[in-house]
């Protein structure tokens, strides 16, 4: 599974180690992704999601329902890439 939060579509960014004398090679910024389950009322079963910080915060903040349509609107993920726990 690739490393990009389902609610907030963060990925890995590019950028430069840079050195004391200035020199420059290449790096990756990972994002803070962790896996947690909530209980989807509508549906009425657990799901487990890949998330980061900030999607988190998102879920907080719109609730989980409202995150999850929001993000499957812009592409972030898909209603068949949202995993069902039994």
């Amino acid at each position: 599974m690739s490393k990009i939060c389902q609610i907030t579509g963060k990925k890995a960014m590019v950028g430069n180690n840079v050195s004391h004398s200035k020199r420059r090679t290449k790096r990756t910024f990972e994002v803070n992704l962790f896996t947690k389950k909530f209980y989807y009322v509508e549906q009425g079963c657990w799901i487990s999601l890949r998330l980061s910080a900030s999607g988190l915060r998102t879920i907080n903040k719109l609730g989980l329902d409202a995150a999850l349509t929001q993000a499957v609107k812009k592409g972030y993920c898909d209603w068949k890439d949202i995993k069902v726990l039994a």
